[in-house]
């Protein structure tokens, strides 16, 4: 029986560290990527209607698609397929990511549709929801699980990570978009060292020392594709962050604090300066969804 609306919240995917150690003979690149997601992001509601419906709002509902290219709407389309559907749905997106920013904000609304329609349908807990994901983009099965993680494969194969300490944050984007096969094209070799192994025990300050002996392989040629991505980080590092870093293909770069209250701090100064940019001031969800 289907129960009432259901809301979700699509999380900002980030990559503390990505690492791009080949490439396949289809030409999908092979990653190893420590990723978290954050309390800060879309969110999606759905609810049991007469007849199909998809509405956007939000900040940048004007930046995606309302037909069937959407990521949500194939989401949608996809668990009625696997699991022989036709009920009639409403979806509202509220969009307040970014678009292709590198927070994976179309893969974790895909995400969101996916199983807030398995609680609806009370889709017994061992459907594979991570096959269907997969099948419409390498990153929904990591957003599925929504929770500190290392991505290996194409982003298919996912290791949780138990302990990561919480972590204050604050994202920046300074107003640009970035198309990830340009940034992939632009990658001077596929060929690259895996993640070194994760130190332990797994504070702030040891996750802070090991993130320094990591990359973001795609920093570069994003850097070397839109100029933007350094002032944004010079604004973080400038505002106090103990690490910096650009996230996924770009251009959104994260700046870690010690606390929430630094993060909100730091984000008010940088809103000062860049009135016009993207900057919030979140916190990382930990291994069950909620505030590590």
């Amino acid at each position: 029986m289907i129960q009432d609306s259901t809301a979700a919240l699509a999380p900002a995917k980030i990559n503390l560290a990505l690492h791009v150690t080949g490439r396949r003979d289809d030409g999908y690149h092979l990653l190893e990527s420590l990723v978290v997601f954050t309390r800060f992001g879309d969110r999606l509601t759905v609810t049991p209607a007469d007849a199909d419906g998809f509405e956007i709002a939000g900040p940048y509902a004007a930046g995606l698609p309302a037909d069937g290219v959407n990521l949500a709407l194939r989401a949608r389309d996809a668990m009625r397929a696997a699991f022989g559907r036709s009920d009639p749905v409403h979806i509202l997106l509220e969009k307040n990511l970014p678009v292709a920013s590198g927070v994976g904000g179309g893969s974790s609304d895909a995400a969101a549709v996916i199983s807030t329609l398995a609680r609806l349908w009370e889709l017994p807990a061992d459907a594979d929801l991570a096959r269907i994901g997969l099948a419409l983009g390498a990153d929904i099965p990591m957003c599925l699980v929504a929770a500190p993680l290392i991505a290996r494969g194409v982003g298919d194969e996912i290791e949780p990570v138990p302990g990561l300490p919480g972590l204050g944050m604050v994202l920046v984007n300074p107003g640009v978009g970035l198309s990830t096969a340009e940034v992939f094209q632009a990658l001077r070799s596929p060929d690259n060292a895996p993640l070194p192994p994760l130190p332990s025990p797994l504070d702030f300050s040891t996750l802070v020392g090991w993130l320094k002996t990591t990359r973001n392989d795609l920093e570069a040629p994003a850097r070397r594709t839109q100029r933007a991505i350094g002032p944004a980080l010079d604004a973080l590092r400038k505002a106090g962050a103990s690490f910096s870093r650009m996230s996924g293909s770009g251009a959104t770069c994260f700046g870690l604090f010690e606390s929430g209250n630094a993060a909100k701090r730091a984000a008010i100064e940088i809103r000062k300066s860049h009135p016009d940019w993207f900057v919030a001031a979140t916190r990382t969800l930990d291994a069950e969804g909620g505030p590590a």
